[in-house]
């Protein structure tokens, strides 16, 4: 951390940090041997233990990693709620380049620490960790899902994930054109990953006039021969005189220079925490008339797939239930319309209401 970076976390509290939000509980994992060096918050378990994935980056200090894993443990909890599942919400980070720190040593550690929370947190795949890596954390612990089908699991949760924003895409066009279809519509995606990929697919089979931006120099030309797709640069992407902005690769894109660029009438995309400030930009997009499709709302399809998994897996049960997203997105839209409040806002709300709802039922013994 440069000397700029510690002053400005000096005044840093941990506590209020929690209190910010109430998260529950924050563990901080490390081990010499290994290399290892993670966070896992736990953010609600009224409804359920919290569920979310490990997600392995290579941050520019400490304090980058705990915002993020804090941000998206919440995100998780509002995810699980929204999507009608018995789950609470949480997530994990582990520090450092996923190139060159993982090794079956260190994510068997790592199972060690979650089996030690005794089933309070379930850990998943995320950015930069795959059903390989879920294999090794578990062999240390049973508190684990988005295992590959060979071992009873739903394997790889980002197809299921890409059809769920797919689906709430389809309800934002609905509500922002009068019609769902996609056909014709211009759409361009900020992320080729492997969720965003997907959604790709679903949009080329469906007609949609697709542009694509990426790191990943290989997955743009792709995706290009494969699919037709124009390529631009990563900052040309939010200005495009385009109908719907998918962003599908990290957060906090959805800030107050690139909403000024914007003149897509739809933002529906996979990427978590999109909104760099949920009120601030939240209302700067019901005022430029964008139609928000709330991220951790329309992201959900992978938390369905797992969740299916840890009660049984049954893939046609979890594509069935993430097919209730387009239905949860269009009455989102009403909500926010009828209380006059941003989307996020709505469900938010609509999250929040169904945790204070079980809470009440659970407060006797």
């Amino acid at each position: 951390m440069s000397t700029t970076q510690a002053a400005s976390n000096s005044n840093f509290d941990i506590f209020s940090q929690l209190e910010a939000h109430n998260h529950e509980q924050v563990v901080f994992c490390q081990d010499k041997d290994t290399g290892l060096k993670a966070i896992i918050a736990i953010h609600n378990t009224v409804l359920g233990p919290g569920l979310g994935g490990t997600r392995v980056w290579h941050y520019n200090n400490d304090y980058e990693a705990f915002n993020d894993v804090m941000r998206l443990s919440r995100g998780m909890t509002y995810k699980a709620a929204i999507s009608g599942l018995n789950l609470g919400g949480a997530k994990a980070v582990i520090i450092g380049d996923a190139k060159t720190i993982k090794t079956e040593a260190l994510m068997r550690k790592f199972g060690r620490f979650v089996e030690n929370l005794n089933g309070k947190y379930i850990t998943a795949e995320d950015v930069n960790t795959t059903t390989r890596d879920m294999e090794y954390v578990h062999m240390e612990t049973s508190h684990v899902v988005g295992l590959p089908e060979s071992m009873g699991g739903g394997g790889d949760p980002s197809p299921v994930t890409a059809y769920g924003v797919y689906m709430g895409m389809k309800a934002a066009a609905k509500h922002a054109f009068g019609n769902e279809s996609l056909q014709g519509k211009k759409v361009a995606v900020q992320g080729l990953g492997k969720v965003g990929g997907h959604l790709v697919e679903h949009l080329h089979k469906e007609g949609a006039q697709l542009f694509v931006t990426d790191l990943n120099q290989d997955a743009m030309k792709k995706y290009n021969k494969e699919f037709g797709a124009t390529v631009v640069s990563g900052d040309e992407i939010f200005g495009l005189d385009v109908d719907i902005f998918a962003p599908c690769a990290l957060g906090a894109v959805l800030n107050t220079e690139n909403i000024n660029k914007l003149k897509a009438k739809v933002i529906a995309g996979a990427a978590n925490n999109q909104l760099a400030d949920e009120e601030v930009h939240g209302k700067m997009l019901i005022e430029k008339g964008i139609a928000y499709a709330p991220d951790f709302l329309i992201n959900a399809g992978g938390l369905i797939n797992v969740y299916q998994e840890y009660i049984g897996y049954n893939k046609e049960t979890a594509m069935r239930n993430t097919e209730h997203i387009y239905d949860v997105t269009l009455e989102i839209f009403k909500q926010a319309s009828a209380k006059n409040i941003h989307t996020q806002k709505a469900a938010i709300e609509m999250a929040e209401k169904r945790i204070n709802d079980i809470l009440k039922v659970r407060s006797t013994y």
